[in-house]
C-alpha cells in the first residue's frame, strides 16, 4: 500500500505529523507532497526537520497568491505527481487551498481521498476555508472525524456512515509529541527568553490576524480597548506583519505598544509557540486550531469570533465566544484571572478531541479499507439498486447492525429524544427514532 500525504501549510503539517509517523513506522510506503503555500527558508530547511518527520520527497513551490491562481498551480503540480506515483489513498488535511486542490485532483484520477479532520462547519459561507471543507467532503471515500459532532453534520448532509472513522483529532497527538520535542529544546526566539516567561505570572497569549477581527476599525478598537484594561496580565502578542500594518495604518500600534503590560515581539516558531500556550495563564484568540491546543493543554480560551468550527470546544466548557465585544472580553478574562474556581472547571473540560491515539485509528481504518478493497475506485458494473427514505420509532431491543442487516437498510440519523445519535455498529435504538433506506 502506498499513502499519499498532501501539505501546504504549517497548520497541516503539525496536524500530520503523528499520522505521518505512524504510517513511516509500519513500513507503509509514504509519499509526501508539499505544496509550497507557506513557502520560505525556515520552512524548506528546518521545520520538518524540527518536527522529526521526513523531509518531502515533492515541493511545489506555489507561494502566495488569488485563491484561483494558488489553488490552479496546485492542481497542476500535484496531478503530476499522483499520475507517476498512483497512491492507493491521498490524505488531506483540514481546509486550506492545499486540500481542495488535492482533493480534487485525486478524485478526478479516481484515487480515494481521506479527509482529516472532516465534518468540520462554521456555517459561514464567506469564510474561504467553509468552502474548501465543504467541497473536500464530496469528494472523499474515507472521513477521520474528531468528534461525534462533526460525524453528526456529514450525516446531516447525506453521507454514508460506513465511511465515517470518529478518530478524536491528531491535535491532541501533535500537542503531545511536540510539546516533548519543545522541552528538549528549550525556548529558542530570543524575545521570549528575554522576556524570561519560565517566571512570568498570568500570562494572557493573543493571537489576532483574522480579516473580519483586524481589518474592521471597530472590531479592533473595541479589542484593543480590552487590552489596555488588563492590567493585572502579561499580554504576550506575537503579531503577524498584516496585523501589525494595520494597526499602524488606524493609528493604534504605537499606543498599544506602549503599554508596559503588553509585550509584542515579532511571530514566533511553532515549538516555542507551543510552550508559550502551556505556560499561560488564557488564551485569547482568533485563531481554528488554537481554539484545539488550548483545550489539549488545559488552558482556557476565549475566542475573538461570533462563530467557531470548533464548537465542542465551547460545549465542553474550555472555550468562550467573545466576538469583539469589549465588556465581554474584559468579564471572562478577569474571570479566569480572579475566580479560581471558574478558571479550574474551564481547565478541568473534557478534552473533546480524545486522548491522542487518533493517528493510530486513522491507520487502523486505511489498513483495513485497503485489505477489503475498499479504496478501489472503479465504475459501477451493476444496475444501480433501488430504495425508499424512511423514518420510524424503534420499538425493539436492536443494534444498528442488526437493524440494517435485517431490513437490508443503511441508517443515517438516529434521535434518542434528547439528542442527535451516531449509528455506530453497536448502538441500541430501542426507543429511538431513525431514518433510513431501504433497498429494494
Amino acid at each position: 500500500m502506498k499513502i499519499a500525504v498532501v501539505l501546504g501549510t504549517r497548520p497541516e503539517i503539525i496536524k500530520m505529523a503523528p499520522i505521518i509517523d505512524e504510517i513511516v513506522n509500519r513500513d507503509i510506503e509514504l509519499c509526501l507532497i508539499h505544496t509550497g503555500q507557506h513557502y520560505d527558508k525556515e520552512m524548506s530547511d528546518n521545520f520538518f526537520k524540527d518536527l522529526e518527520i521526513p523531509a518531502p520527497d515533492y515541493n511545489i513551490h506555489v507561494g502566495s497568491g488569488s485563491h484561483g491562481k494558488q489553488t490552479g498551480l496546485m492542481m497542476k503540480g500535484i496531478e503530476e505527481v499522483l499520475m507517476d506515483e498512483k497512491p492507493d489513498i491521498v490524505l488531506v488535511q483540514g481546509d486550506t487551498n492545499a486540500v481542495l486542490a488535492g482533493a480534487l485532483v485525486a478524485s478526478k484520477l479516481h484515487i480515494a481521498v481521506g479527509h482529516v479532520e472532516a465534518g468540520l462547519r462554521s456555517f459561514d459561507m464567506t469564510m474561504p476555508e467553509e468552502i474548501n471543507r465543504r467541497v473536500c467532503d464530496v469528494t472523499s471515500s474515507m472521513y477521520f472525524i474528531p468528534t461525534e459532532e462533526s460525524a453528526i453534520n456529514l450525516l446531516a448532509e447525506g453521507y454514508s456512515r460506513k465511511n465515517l472513522i470518529i478518530t478524536g483529532n491528531t491535535v491532541v497527538d501533535a500537542c503531545f509529541r511536540h510539546l516533548e520535542i519543545a522541552k528538549k529544546r528549550g525556548f529558542e526566539e530570543e524575545s521570549l527568553a528575554d522576556l524570561d516567561i519560565d517566571n512570568m505570572d498570568n500570562i494572557l497569549t493573543l493571537t489576532m490576524h483574522r480579516a473580519e477581527n483586524v481589518d474592521d476599525k471597530t472590531r479592533v478598537t473595541n479589542i484593543i480597548s480590552a487590552l489596555k484594561e488588563l492590567s493585572d496580565m502579561n499580554i504576550i502578542f506575537p503579531i503577524h506583519p498584516r496585523t501589525k500594518k494595520t494597526l499602524q495604518d488606524f493609528g493604534l500600534f504605537d499606543e498599544l505598544n506602549n503599554l508596559d503590560h503588553i509585550h509584542i515581539i515579532k511571530p514566533i516558531g511553532y515549538l516555542d509557540f507551543l510552550q508559550l500556550t502551556s505556560k499561560s495563564t488564557l488564551i485569547l484568540t482568533d485563531s481554528g486550531g488554537l481554539q484545539e491546543e488550548a483545550i489539549t493543554l488545559d488552558v482556557p480560551a476565549l475566542t475573538l469570533r461570533y462563530n467557531t468550527e470548533r464548537p465542542e470546544t465551547v460545549t465542553a466548557g474550555g472555550n468562550i465566544l467573545v466576538g469583539s465585544d469589549k465588556d465581554v472580553i474584559l468579564e471572562n478574562a478577569n474571570k479566569i484571572l480572579n475566580d479560581d474556581e471558574f478558571a479550574q472547571k474551564m481547565k478541568d473540560a473534557v478534552n473533546p478531541y480524545g486522548q491522542g491515539d487518533a493517528a493510530e485509528k486513522t491507520v487502523d481504518a486505511i489498513q483495513e479499507f485497503y485489505d477489503n478493497g475498499l479504496l478501489n475506485i472503479e465504475a459501477p458494473e451493476d444496475i444501480m439498486t433501488s430504495f425508499e427514505r424512511k423514518m420510524a420509532l424503534i420499538n425493539e431491543d436492536i443494534t444498528v447492525k442488526d437493524f440494517e442487516e435485517k431490513n437490508n437498510a443503511l441508517i443515517h440519523m438516529v434521535f434518542d429524544g434528547e439528542k442527535m445519535r451516531f449509528p455506530s455498529d453497536e448502538l441500541n435504538l430501542k426507543e429511538m427514532c431513525v431514518t433510513y433506506d431501504e433497498f429494494q
